[in-house]
């Protein structure tokens, strides 16, 4: 009898093994009498096994020209003396790498990767999750944002979903899915770290989503996904300083990459916009020394002459709260979402103009045409001020009103704030300036509040400029 109870109790937890994962397990206990429900064991393998066929190994085979280890090529004075062409030294180096994409869509064969995995690439191959492999061709590549988007011709391929980034907050689950060191359909798991991480290259556009799922050389380009199986991220890079994972890597937001793909496909490249301003952070200091509420935001600092800023009617000075409708928390999501819009794109400007909300719309310019920038203009002149950073700056009370910038010594406190001859100091802190004795009324005021930053707004020939003083 103890025998057939011990059969029956093996019978019953492989029925519940059997079972669908949605649906509750019956299980008897050892004597076979009592009944009871068990609640199925949480897994990703559901959502791990739809997605993954949307998730490709990307091999590569390129060369690059380097310089020969001759310390001798690399000295100035050497090549310059013997009259050394610029490649002499210079070698071709073979390589072979592996990176990760994810198939978006399925009908076109386009795939999303990084673009420093695709760089210099000479022949491509894809790998797929069921060991189909394809010749790939770059459709075209971003550095600055890292995006690149290749192309196989296959059939039966699989899509992934594209998610929401905006929707994600610190804390989600994700998992990433990729190939770390040539281990093919490896996922990890973990959690959304952090987001709006930038600073990690200086010339791009970011705002990376920080997670703490493991992430390795090999899963560039791979997917990160969110519990419904959602591209939120293209996975891109680790801070390390062994070279493997620590907890600390990023993707880019699909919101992001969606946009850069879409132009990567029309046109092959990216067609940036731009406003023509330039633009600082609303920093604690700052918010203190206009009165603001809060810090955060985007000040423009100076306007470009005939630029599309300028033609939508923004002045330095101007804080930018919102584009579009969506809030911006710092000059560096600012700058990111004006670099994702196209040339001749439209955008809803949100602004503060001397503490009253207003909105302007700007159609953003090719670069190209953009004016140039002035160019400092420097003399060497006595100094005299009252504040620290006015140091090097002889002021005198201008006749149409406002303090005006006689010259500037260089090198001075003075010269490294961005001054220059023949401006004109019209406003500090917000409040209008008559006359030197309103410069040294602002900056005493600030004082006895206990500020230590001071904005100035100056009159340079027909623009106005913003200076901070610190």
């Amino acid at each position: 009898m103890r025998r057939l109870a011990l059969i029956g109790t093996w019978v019953a937890a492989a029925l519940a093994a059997a079972a669908p994962s949605h649906a509750l397990a019956q299980a008897a206990d050892a004597q076979g009498s009592n009944i009871r429900t068990v609640a199925p064991m949480p897994s990703l393998a559901p959502m791990i096994k739809r997605v993954s066929p949307a998730v490709v190994s990307i091999g590569i085979q390129g060369s690059v020209r380097e310089q020969g280890r001759n310390p001798l090529f690399d000295d100035p004075f050497f090549r310059r003396f013997f009259n050394v062409p610029p490649d002499a030294g210079a070698r071709e180096r073979h390589f072979q790498s592996a990176g990760s994409g994810v198939i978006v869509d399925a009908k076109q064969g386009h795939i999303i990767t990084n673009a420093h995995v695709v760089e210099n690439a000479r022949e491509i191959t894809v790998t797929l999750s069921d060991q189909r492999q394809f010749p790939a061709k770059v459709i075209g590549s971003d550095p600055r944002t890292d995006i690149a988007v290749i192309q196989i011709k296959a059939p039966n391929l699989a899509q992934i979903v594209l998610g929401d980034s905006d929707q994600l907050e610190p804390g989600d689950y994700v998992a990433a899915i990729g190939n770390p060191f040539g281990l093919q359909q490896s996922v990890s798991y973990g959690i959304v770290s952090a987001l709006g991480r930038s600073g990690m290259n200086p010339d791009g556009f970011e705002s990376l989503i920080q997670t703490d799922a493991s992430i390795n050389p090999g899963n560039s380009g791979g997917a990160l996904v969110n519990l419904r199986g959602e591209l939120v991220g293209i996975n891109n890079m680790i801070l390390s300083g062994s070279g493997g994972n620590i907890g600390i890597g990023f993707a880019i937001p699909v919101n992001m990459a969606r946009s850069i793909t879409d132009q990567l496909i029309k046109f092959g490249s990216v067609k940036r916009g731009q406003l023509g301003v330039t633009i600082a952070p609303v920093t604690p200091d700052i918010a203190e020394a206009l009165t603001l509420k809060n810090s955060g935001g985007a000040l423009i600092t100076q306007v470009a002459k005939d630029s599309a800023a300028a033609r939508a009617g923004l002045k330095a000075g101007d804080i930018v709260t919102a584009l579009n409708g969506r809030n911006v928390k710092s000059a560096a999501e600012f700058r990111n979402a004006i670099g994702l819009l196209r040339v001749g794109e439209k955008v809803e400007i949100s602004l503060l103009r001397d503490g009253q909300p207003r909105k302007v719309t700007a159609e953003v310019a090719d670069p190209a045409v953009q004016t140039a920038g002035e160019t400092s203009d420097s003399r060497n002149v006595p100094e005299g001020s009252q504040h620290r950073a006015l140091e090097g700056a002889q002021l005198e009370d201008a006749p149409s009103g406002g303090v005006l910038v006689r010259a500037v010594a260089p090198g001075s406190p003075a010269a490294n704030t961005g001054l220059r001859s023949n401006d004109v100091i019209v406003a500090a802190n917000g409040v209008r300036v008559s006359s030197s004795a309103d410069l040294s009324a602002a900056w005493r005021n600030s004082a006895n509040r206990g500020g230590s930053t001071i904005v100035l707004q100056i009159r340079r020939g027909g623009e106005t400029a913003i200076i901070l003083l610190r």
